[in-house]
């Protein structure tokens, strides 16, 4: 059985800071809560399992919404913040919130922006798993286009890289999503699924708000927001369970995975 794993970066949502537009932390948390709520209350809908990458920072502001989600889905490591990391204090820091917040074993970290992380740095946190690779390349960001599509064991911490297209390495993260056309966007999935028997997309829940006033994000990442996005998500999640597919965590792919 063909398998999806859906993740989401619940984070602060400090995009519009990138291109210059000062928003204050109460916005941004705002904002990423509004997008969240939405999800959520989709995935119950269909009875969709995911993975929580969450900053540590997001917890602490938003920690009953942490709890609820943590009955349904993984939570996992998104570092404390997502606009500043030290590595010898954020990896431990974050996955021993999470933990004390939703009572869950905290196993898989992703880096903001999958930015790279020290593996060494990530064990010794105490991480099973690393979900911080997108094995493609992207103009002024990484050239990962040398890693392995499917997920590997390196330097005893499992790398879980997210989906790309089978020969072109077409990137199907996010930005994919909502810019592609959706038929085109459910071929390469289709083409995922039957190489790779599983799929592992992410998603950030402000991207699921009215975005509109954010003058200075370009229109790329604005694209198909609020609820035309969430309308497109569920028409998408259908179309995959119309296949077959089972929505599981990431941890639970771990599972099979490492048993082969």
């Amino acid at each position: 059985m063909f398998k999806a794993i859906l993740t989401f970066d619940v984070e602060e949502f400090d995009v519009p800071l990138e291109y210059g537009q000062i928003i204050p932390l109460a916005e941004q948390i705002e904002v990423s809560t509004k997008g969240t709520l939405l999800l959520k209350a989709l995935l119950e809908k269909y009875q969709v399992k995911s993975t929580i990458f969450c900053t540590g920072q997001y917890a602490q502001l938003q920690p009953e919404l942490l709890r609820q989600l943590g009955e349904n889905h993984e939570i996992a490591s998104h570092g404390m913040y997502h606009s500043s990391f030290d590595p010898k204090v954020d990896l431990l820091k974050s996955k021993q919130l999470l933990s004390e917040i939703t009572g869950q074993s905290i196993d898989g970290f992703r880096m903001a922006r999958m930015m790279p992380v020290e593996n060494q740095d990530i064990l010794t946190a105490g991480y099973v798993y690393n979900a911080s690779l997108n094995p493609t390349f992207l103009p002024g960001r990484y050239n990962h286009l040398d890693k392995p599509k499917v997920p590997f064991l390196q330097d005893n911490l499992w790398q879980i890289p997210a989906t790309v297209s089978p020969t072109l390495r077409f990137p199907m993260f996010w930005l994919s999503f909502k810019n592609l056309p959706l038929g085109l966007y459910k071929i390469f999935s289709k083409n995922a699924l039957n190489a790779y028997g599983a799929i592992n997309l992410y998603f950030h829940p402000w991207e699921f708000t009215d975005l509109s006033q954010y003058d200075k994000i370009p229109n790329y990442v604005k694209k198909h927001s609020d609820q035309v996005l969430l309308q497109r998500l569920e028409e998408y999640i259908l179309w995959l369970k119309s296949l077959g597919v089972e929505f599981i965590t990431m941890k639970e792919y771990l599972q099979q995975v490492s048993k082969q």
